[in-house]
């Protein structure tokens, strides 16, 4: 099957026909085909059943004509394979029942053997390897972020407790963060050696830490994954939430694409130094917006992003279920209908 590498070529800041575009949180959420399947299977079953994962990922990708496939998982698929009882719970998120409270918890968390702990993941992006016309990207969540979820037990406003244990039990965290370090590497590696040919890192929650703590605590772990991950030639892209102060420091990391969230415009990133690719950046917001306004501020976002080669078109934060799946298709005729005709002169 010929493969339509725009995205790629993007990513690795070459020259491209018309900006490539996906979407974060693509799969699922707002589709009621998607909602339909939720009805019979939870999160977690669709993830274990390979061929129906499968179909969700692809699906946006026949209804938008997106530029790639995002593999429809969740970033805590491998932690109860460490030892964390994490459940999904509807309207909450993430909740789990054994949370890290200190040195004996994170020393009883176990290695992840991908082959034998999510096998099902693997077996997912093989198929789709087989099915998709685009590029496939996976993912994993960065160390920090799965800790926050891990030491607070669920979703958190303000991360007192991580914090917490960052400032006052420095070497546990400091094994914690190499203990999911290495889950991220060997996670990573298996997914692209099984057929994934661009590898996103979502630190969701980053931006809760200040630029400090954050080259103390966590950059030195994301130096190593990067650097062991940019071995496997496949374009790596990282993504935070409200984290425009440690973007200078993402940049300063061995991958491909920055990722922006919408407080941050894209010719002020350029400005402030950012040389590699970037990606983003439209507020999902938006998408409830009428469509005169989410093209003027589709626009805008293109001819910032277009100035220097290197950017993918998607939103600052995942899409969410309010959103008509018809905006999400003319959005993308769109972005490629008016970066096409831009990019020709």
């Amino acid at each position: 099957m010929e493969q339509q590498d725009t995205l790629l070529r993007a990513a690795r800041r070459q020259p491209v026909e018309h900006v490539p575009v996906w979407y974060m949180r693509q799969a699922g959420r707002s589709q009621p085909e998607y909602r339909e399947l939720k009805q019979k299977y939870s999160l977690e079953e669709i993830t274990k059943q390979p061929e129906t994962c499968a179909w969700v990922t692809k699906l946006p990708v026949d209804q938008y004509q997106n530029d790639a496939a995002i593999l429809y998982k969740d970033i805590m698929t491998p932690l109860p394979a460490m030892g964390v009882d994490v459940k999904i719970k509807a309207g909450i998120g993430p909740v789990i029942s054994n949370p890290v409270k200190g040195m004996a918890d994170v020393e009883a968390l176990t290695e992840l053997q991908p082959e034998k702990d999510v096998d099902y993941v693997l077996e997912t992006i093989r198929i789709l390897r087989t099915q998709l016309d685009v590029p496939l990207i996976t993912f994993s969540g960065a160390p920090f972020t799965l800790a926050s979820y891990m030491i607070e037990g669920g979703p958190s406003k303000n991360y007192n407790n991580t914090k917490a244990m960052m400032y006052s039990q420095p070497e546990a965290w400091e094994l914690l963060m190499q203990k999911l370090a290495d889950m991220v590497i060997t996670y990573g590696r298996a997914q692209i050696n099984a057929g994934a040919q661009a590898f996103q890192i979502f630190d969701s929650w980053i931006g809760a830490l200040s630029r400090a703590d954050y080259q103390r605590y966590v950059k030195p772990v994301m130096q190593r994954i990067f650097s062991e991950l940019s071995k496997e030639k496949v374009p790596l892209i990282m993504h935070g939430v409200g984290a425009r102060h440690l973007a200078a420091d993402w940049a300063d990391l061995p991958l491909d694409v920055v990722g922006l969230d919408w407080r941050y415009p894209i010719a002020e990133a350029r400005a402030d130094g950012i040389q590699k690719a970037v990606q983003g950046n439209l507020d999902p917001s938006v998408l409830l917006a009428p469509w005169h306004v989410i093209e003027e501020k589709a626009r805008d976002i293109l001819d910032q992003g277009m100035q220097q080669p290197g950017f993918i078109f998607n939103l600052g934060h995942g899409v969410f279920p309010e959103v008509d799946p018809a905006v999400l298709k003319r959005l993308t005729a769109f972005v490629h209908d008016y970066s096409a005709e831009k990019l020709s002169k």
